[in-house]
Order: C-alpha cells, then structure tokens, then sequence
C-alpha cells in the first residue's frame, strides 16, 4: 500500500499574494494569516496592526458566523501578542465591533477566554515547578542514597502539593535515612 501526501511550503504563496486576496476561500485567509504572522515575528507593534487589519477584513468578507468566529481563533493563535498588546487589541476590536455591529465574539466569551489563559499559565507554572522539585529530588536521592534512594520516587512522584515537595527537597540534605525522609510525606498516624 502506497500513500501520496502533496506537500505545499506555504512560503511560496508570497508569490500568489494577490490570488490570495481576492480569494474567498478560507484556507487562503489562514495562509495570509501565516504568512503576516512570520513577517511580524520580530515587530508586535505591527503585527498587532496587521492582526487588526486581518479581522477587520475578516468581518467585511462576510463569512458565516461559525466561519468567522474559526478564523479568529486561527489568527488569535498564530498571532499572539504581549500582555499589553493583546489588552490594546481588544479594546480596539470591541470598538471596531460596535461600530460595525458585530459581536461574533462577545465580551463574555473575552472574559472567559482571559480567565482561561491565566488560568493555564498558572497551571503551567505549578507543573513546571512540580517537575523541576521532582527532577531535583531525583538526583538528590540518587546521590546520597544511591540506586535504594530512587525506589522512593513512585511514593513522591504521588505528591502534588509543592511546599511538600520542597520539603521533601530539603530534608534530602539532612535526613540520614530513607525513613526519615518517608516522614515527610507519609506522616506517622
């Protein structure tokens, strides 16, 4: 069994730049979107005007609402900006919205969207710390206990409260045996 696959650099529509404007295709949106996103890479001042500029457009083409509402998702993604930026670009989209009267994305969905990035930061935050107290008392256990020590880290691997884990961290340095350290995170009853 054979499968083809064509594959298609989307750099190379640069060169089909005009074709892409005039085309009301979507995909062509998404390659425009891609192609403005890799052109302000170094320069998010403009690539928050060009992102404005994209779901302006986006707005008059007229798509569905679904449609619309797909493409700005793509665009936000491909396009994100700095806290400060983004803040900019909202307030300037809701203008623009209400002077169009459209609100395929509502301040509520703005709110929640806002909630939830914040929320997956912090989220992401606590798992790279998590990791990294994991990783550290590894190497700790490994090098004052040897390959015995290592057979704790199921046990701790269980633990997700950080300040335990960094308790746990610490007290590698002063515990003397594998018992004392188990005190940490399985108190005696």
């Amino acid at each position: 069994m054979v499968f083809e696959f064509p594959v298609v650099k989307l750099l190379e529509y640069k060169e089909s730049w005009s074709e892409l404007e005039t085309s009301r295709n979507p995909f062509a949106f998404v390659v425009i979107a891609h192609l403005q996103a890799q052109e302000t890479q170094d320069d998010r001042s403009e690539r928050k005007r060009v992102r404005m500029a994209l779901v302006r457009r986006l707005y008059e083409e007229g798509y569905s609402e679904q449609d619309t509402i797909n493409l700005f998702w793509f665009i936000d993604w491909v396009m994100s900006l700095p806290e400060d930026l983004e803040r900019e670009f909202w307030q300037e989209l809701q203008q623009l919205e209400e002077s169009m009267r459209m609100r395929y994305v509502t301040s509520v969905e703005r709110i929640g969207i806002e909630k939830g990035r914040q929320e997956g930061r912090q989220e992401g935050r606590q798992e790279a710390i998590t990791e990294g107290l994991l990783e550290a008392i590894e190497l700790g256990l490994e090098l004052k206990f040897g390959s015995v020590g290592l057979q704790l880290m199921p046990e701790i691997s269980q633990v997700k409260d950080v300040e335990q884990l960094r308790a746990i961290k610490n007290g590698i340095k002063t515990m003397n045996t594998l018992e004392e350290l188990r005190q940490i995170y399985q108190p005696v009853a």
